[in-house]
Protein backbone atom coordinates (compact mmCIF):
# COMPACT_ATOMS: atom_id res chain seq x y z
CA UNK A 1 0.00 0.00 0.00
CA UNK A 2 1.37 3.40 -0.89
CA UNK A 3 0.68 6.54 1.07
CA UNK A 4 -0.28 9.88 -0.66
CA UNK A 5 1.86 13.06 0.54
CA UNK A 6 -0.13 15.39 2.02
CA UNK A 7 -1.09 17.92 -0.41
CA UNK A 8 -1.59 21.57 1.30
CA UNK A 9 -4.98 22.79 1.42
CA UNK A 10 -5.29 26.32 -0.11
CA UNK A 11 -7.52 28.21 2.92
CA UNK A 12 -11.14 28.50 1.52
CA UNK A 13 -11.74 31.79 0.40
CA UNK A 14 -14.14 33.95 1.74
CA UNK A 15 -17.34 35.24 -0.44
CA UNK A 16 -17.69 38.78 -0.67
CA UNK A 17 -20.53 38.55 1.62
CA UNK A 18 -18.86 37.01 4.38
CA UNK A 19 -16.18 38.69 4.44
CA UNK A 20 -14.79 40.77 7.74
CA UNK A 21 -15.43 44.65 7.27
CA UNK A 22 -12.82 47.14 7.60
CA UNK A 23 -14.99 49.44 9.55
CA UNK A 24 -15.83 48.99 12.91
CA UNK A 25 -19.81 49.62 13.00
CA UNK A 26 -21.30 52.17 14.49
CA UNK A 27 -18.75 55.24 13.45
CA UNK A 28 -18.64 57.89 10.82
CA UNK A 29 -18.32 57.43 7.56
CA UNK A 30 -17.36 60.29 5.08
CA UNK A 31 -19.26 60.23 1.67
CA UNK A 32 -18.30 62.57 -0.93
CA UNK A 33 -21.06 63.17 -3.18
CA UNK A 34 -20.65 64.75 -6.88
CA UNK A 35 -22.79 66.72 -8.90
CA UNK A 36 -23.89 69.48 -11.15
CA UNK A 37 -23.91 73.16 -9.42
CA UNK A 38 -27.33 73.94 -9.57
CA UNK A 39 -30.01 74.62 -6.28
CA UNK A 40 -31.28 71.70 -5.02
CA UNK A 41 -28.48 69.57 -5.03
CA UNK A 42 -27.26 69.78 -1.17
CA UNK A 43 -30.56 69.47 -0.30
CA UNK A 44 -31.85 66.54 -2.18
CA UNK A 45 -28.28 64.90 -0.71
CA UNK A 46 -28.91 65.87 3.07
CA UNK A 47 -32.26 64.60 2.44
CA UNK A 48 -31.15 61.00 1.55
CA UNK A 49 -28.07 61.16 4.67
CA UNK A 50 -31.53 61.28 6.68
CA UNK A 51 -32.94 58.83 4.86
CA UNK A 52 -30.13 56.47 6.02
CA UNK A 53 -28.90 58.42 9.69
CA UNK A 54 -31.94 59.96 11.06
CA UNK A 55 -29.33 61.88 13.50
CA UNK A 56 -27.45 63.22 10.28
CA UNK A 57 -26.52 66.52 11.10
CA UNK A 58 -26.43 68.99 7.71
CA UNK A 59 -24.17 71.74 9.39
CA UNK A 60 -21.23 69.33 9.25
CA UNK A 61 -21.70 68.93 5.25
CA UNK A 62 -18.60 70.48 3.26
CA UNK A 63 -18.51 71.88 0.39
CA UNK A 64 -15.95 72.01 -3.13
CA UNK A 65 -16.57 73.67 -6.13
CA UNK A 66 -14.54 72.90 -8.91
CA UNK A 67 -12.18 74.66 -10.75
CA UNK A 68 -14.52 75.76 -13.00
CA UNK A 69 -16.71 76.08 -10.91
CA UNK A 70 -19.92 74.10 -13.01
CA UNK A 71 -19.22 71.13 -10.22
CA UNK A 72 -19.68 71.20 -6.92
CA UNK A 73 -18.09 68.15 -4.26
CA UNK A 74 -20.81 67.65 -0.99
CA UNK A 75 -18.92 65.56 1.51
CA UNK A 76 -21.43 63.84 4.07
CA UNK A 77 -20.65 62.27 7.39
CA UNK A 78 -22.95 59.54 8.03
CA UNK A 79 -23.23 57.38 11.51
CA UNK A 80 -22.57 53.94 9.33
CA UNK A 81 -24.19 50.90 11.18
CA UNK A 82 -23.82 48.17 8.68
CA UNK A 83 -22.81 47.30 5.33
CA UNK A 84 -25.78 46.59 4.19
CA UNK A 85 -26.84 50.42 5.16
CA UNK A 86 -23.55 51.76 3.61
CA UNK A 87 -24.07 49.75 0.00
CA UNK A 88 -27.82 51.24 -0.05
CA UNK A 89 -27.09 54.76 0.50
CA UNK A 90 -24.43 54.91 -1.80
CA UNK A 91 -26.59 52.79 -4.12
CA UNK A 92 -29.34 55.59 -3.43
CA UNK A 93 -27.33 58.51 -4.12
CA UNK A 94 -25.19 56.96 -7.06
CA UNK A 95 -29.06 56.65 -8.59
CA UNK A 96 -29.93 59.84 -8.17
CA UNK A 97 -30.69 62.09 -10.99
CA UNK A 98 -28.51 65.11 -9.60
CA UNK A 99 -25.71 63.12 -8.79
CA UNK A 100 -22.76 62.19 -11.03
CA UNK A 101 -19.99 60.53 -9.06
CA UNK A 102 -19.97 58.64 -4.93
CA UNK A 103 -17.27 57.89 -3.40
Amino acid sequence: MSQTPDIPQEPEAKSPERQESLIDYPSLFPIKVMGVKVDGLVTAITHVAHQFDPAFDATTIELRESKGGKYLGVTITVMATSREQLDELYRTLSTHPMVKVVL
